[in-house]
């Protein structure tokens, strides 16, 4: 059954709404009307039947049935990635929901290409979070990532409470295999990567997230993108966690 969005709050109210864009696509794409079912999800966690009963002002009226819960995955991933150029932070966000990472942090590293004010990154954000919903609904996922505010690597770390296990991707020669690490951390509740842009990470951001408990990590002897990093780190994590 096709599967839609619907947050939280709307969730219980008498007759919840389907917002425009996911309305749109029911009416003009699917062209179901009154009569017809849907499955909508929460974000998180919840998924149920939605009847469509009525069309009102272009959205979509629905009678939502007895939800059923999703339990959360045994470990809680936070992916603290560099934004790359172009649109490769889109595809990141994309897949890390995919892989069922719980949290992603954009960060603007000192090498990062892409410099953001705070209008842009709060539309960067927004947007980000969409492409995490469409992902959710195409994945079976009915936990929505949460999306952080683009920060440095030195304001995350002021900010931001501490994973149980904290790790770096890292070229340095003191970089160890991401299951020996995890051996020494049996069933941590929460594990952060940390994967750098373009050039990687400074040495001073790599001694900061050294200084705070990140533990350097190798990614194999053959250099990858950033993106090709990410999508690593997690479907490792994933493998040893899930």
């Amino acid at each position: 059954m096709h599967r839609f969005y619907l947050p939280p709050n709307i969730w219980n109210a008498p007759s919840p709404l389907l917002d425009e864009g996911e309305s749109h696509h029911v009416l003009n794409v699917l062209r179901f009307g009154a009569g017809d079912h849907v499955t909508v999800f929460d974000g998180e966690g919840s998924e149920a039947r939605g009847d469509i009963v009525a069309v009102e002002g272009g959205k979509v009226v629905l009678r939502i049935g007895p939800k059923q819960e999703s339990q959360p995955l045994g470990c809680a991933l936070t992916l603290a990635q560099a934004i790359p150029k172009g649109k490769q932070m889109d595809f990141i966000v994309q897949k890390a929901t995919e892989l069922g990472a719980a949290r992603i942090a954009p960060l603007f590293s000192a090498r990062t290409i892409v410099q953001l004010d705070v209008k842009d990154a709060a539309k960067k954000r927004d947007k980000w979070r969409e492409i995490a919903i469409e992902a959710c609904k195409q994945c079976g996922q009915n936990r929505l990532p949460e999306i952080a505010v683009p920060l440095s690597p030195k304001a995350f770390f002021e900010k931001e409470e501490p994973s149980e296990v904290m790790l770096i991707a890292s070229l340095q020669p003191d970089a160890r295999r991401i299951k020996s690490v995890l051996a020494e951390h049996p069933n941590p509740g929460s594990v952060c990567v940390f994967v750098g842009p373009e050039g990687d990470f400074t040495p001073a951001e790599l001694a900061l997230a050294k200084s705070m408990g990140c533990r350097p990590v190798t990614l194999g002897p053959i250099i990858l993108r950033a993106e090709t990093a990410a999508l690593y780190c997690l479907s490792v994590l994933a493998h040893e966690l899930f």
